[in-house]
């Protein structure tokens, strides 16, 4: 059939072609709902980490063994969960994908005792060095490969905020409102 031509439909990448277990990766390295929304990584470290922080701080008065085994394990598996879901979305830090900014939170948090005046001071210093990316997290970002990069400014930010946290609260332990 000479003369003929052929059409064939465009591929279409959407959320129904991919695998149940791609799906179901993407659902969780998004939080559900939460990393489709305009300004996920700051919704998912407010709607996620506060609560998570609070799960830590004052239902399970964690300790600092329980503190560290969760940061390493939530931050390990926040590479792992970008390296594969930025791999399937062909992206790298895709928004849609928002474990970096909760394990950034986590360490802002790390080891303090629960009060709202420190969820949301870490959160905004967090969210703040972020966007920054003060030295190293830029350089973090840029030269660790996949997921580590991903993560890693994140943790950064995360760090810095810590500092700061310990400072006031060196400065002006009543600040927090503990007591």
């Amino acid at each position: 059939m000479d003369g003929m031509m052929t059409s064939s439909a465009p591929s279409c990448d959407t959320a129904s072609s991919r695998p149940a277990l791609h799906r179901a990766l993407l659902a969780v390295g998004s939080f559900g709902p939460i990393g489709h929304l305009p300004a996920s990584g700051t919704v998912a470290a407010a709607v996620v980490g506060i609560p998570a922080y609070w799960m830590l701080a004052e239902r399970l008065n964690a300790t600092a063994l329980l503190w560290g085994a969760v940061l390493v394990v939530f931050c390990g598996l926040s590479v792992a969960v970008h390296a594969v879901g930025d791999r399937m979305l062909g992206e790298k830090d895709s928004r849609v994908l928002v474990w970096d900014e909760v394990a950034g939170y986590l360490i802002a948090v790390a080891f303090l005792p629960w009060s709202w005046r420190l969820a949301v001071t870490a959160w905004v210093l967090e969210r703040a060095f972020d966007i920054l990316k003060i030295p190293p997290a830029n350089w973090v970002e840029k030269r660790c490969p996949g997921g580590w990069g991903v993560v890693g400014d994140d943790v950064v930010a995360g760090i810095y905020a810590r500092v700061m946290i310990a400072v006031v609260l060196a400065i002006r332990p009543g600040w927090a409102g503990l007591a």
